[in-house]
């Protein structure tokens, strides 16, 4: 069975509504649901809610497979609004020190054709008003809140983590249409996956 999580309700929900005509509509944060081919869970925001939920996740169910999709962050002007990307290679971005870090780099397959493959740094804290990127920053190409907890505890129990993840802001960038550009990214992320299923069953 392969798993797909997300962090938010509102990141998931036209997923939700549209697979199966609405099979898994309804679920909610820290609520999983599955059928014959597919688990849906919403893990929270945030890297100890991912961390802790993904972890209960593994030790119930028998996943093959776990992604991870969702929203993120442009920290690279080489990367639009409305992109969606794989996820090539992830770190956790908020400890201080540069040299032996406490958390490895996680590198991830990225099975889906034609998107650009990229590096995420996971960061719960960032600093409000910086004018600079930080160095984790500088070395990545998007950034989220929660990717890297998942990856890492998936890691732990031998199970296959890809990311999918669609720009909908830049680092440091007002967006005045926010509401409307998260809902369209939403919109577009769940498109995507329903447009995959049936490779996803096979594999």
């Amino acid at each position: 069975m392969t798993g797909i999580v997300f962090s938010t309700v509102e990141e998931a929900q036209p997923f939700l509504a549209t697979y199966e005509r609405g099979r898994f509509d309804g679920l909610g944060e820290g609520e999983s649901f599955h059928d014959d081919h597919f688990l849906v869970s919403i893990l929270g925001v945030g890297k100890i809610k991912a961390a802790l939920r993904t972890e209960r996740l593994l030790r119930s169910h028998s996943l093959s497979t776990l992604i991870h999709a969702g929203t993120c962050t442009a920290l690279s002007e080489n990367l639009d609004i409305g992109d969606l990307v794989n996820v090539a290679q992830v770190f956790e971005g908020d400890r201080i020190e540069l040299s032996a870090p406490t958390y490895p780099r996680m590198p991830l397959s990225t099975p889906f054709e034609g998107l650009k493959e990229v590096t995420l740094v996971t960061q719960d804290h960032t600093v409000q008003g910086a004018t600079e990127l930080s160095y984790w920053q500088r070395i990545a190409d998007i950034s989220d809140m929660s990717g890297y907890a998942v990856a890492y505890v998936a890691a732990t129990h031998g199970t296959l983590c890809q990311m999918v993840k669609i720009v909908t802001g830049h680092m440091g960038v007002e967006d005045p249409q926010l509401r409307k550009t998260l809902a369209a990214g939403h919109k577009s992320l769940a498109t995507f996956l329903n447009g995959r299923l049936d490779a996803l069953k096979a594999a």
